[in-house]
């Protein structure tokens, strides 16, 4: 929506994050007490790590994170009468891309962390709504900071996509970036 409201990318930017920090923040909120807003594979492979989740609980979540990405592309596609299964060529390659998704997940990973240790679970919604909303600038890559996003994103050919061939260094950057947060918050936390 944001490229049909105006030509400049930089409020089509603003508002595309507006809408992203809104919705994770109701995502968040309205979902995280049935299923722990389990909605960022990082996410999950790290409270499996942690054994907060069970190795079945988190495959599953990761299938279901995978499989809802796609279909809200796929649906964003069908809302705004685009090709249902486009696949992306916008490119997001290069070592300030990636560096990006490190910063950014990296960041995640460790406020997620430091709010569930320190007993303020309640501030989650709102922390990562900012975060992400605030990396949505301050990183190169917009911050996708998610594995699922990622893969959903390869099926629009919107601004907000990502091309195949940029998808397996995201995803290894955001690996890299949620190790980095959990090491970052147990190094803090001494847990």
């Amino acid at each position: 929506m944001g490229t049909q409201m105006s030509r400049d990318t930089g409020v089509g930017l603003t508002l595309n994050a507006i809408s992203v920090v809104a919705m994770l923040w109701i995502l968040i909120t309205t979902l995280g007490p049935i299923s722990g807003a389990h909605f960022n594979p990082v996410v999950s492979l790290v409270m499996l790590y942690r054994k907060a989740i069970s190795t079945t609980d988190a495959l599953i979540y990761i299938i279901l994170q995978i499989i809802g990405a796609i279909l809200g592309a796929t649906l964003a596609n069908l809302m705004f009468e685009k090709t249902l299964f486009a696949i992306s060529e916008v490119d997001r390659t290069g070592y300030g891309h990636v560096t990006g998704e490190v910063v950014a997940t990296a960041g995640l990973i460790f406020f997620i962390l430091l709010l569930v240790d320190t007993d303020r679970g309640k501030k989650i919604p709102t922390v990562v709504a900012a975060w992400i909303g605030s990396a949505f600038f301050f990183t190169s890559s917009t911050a996708l900071a998610n594995p699922a996003v990622t893969i959903g994103r390869i099926f629009t050919d919107s601004v907000v996509g990502i091309a195949p061939n940029g998808v397996l260094p995201f995803l290894a950057a955001q690996v890299v970036g949620g190790a980095i947060g959990l090491g970052l918050a147990v190094t803090l936390k001494g847990k």
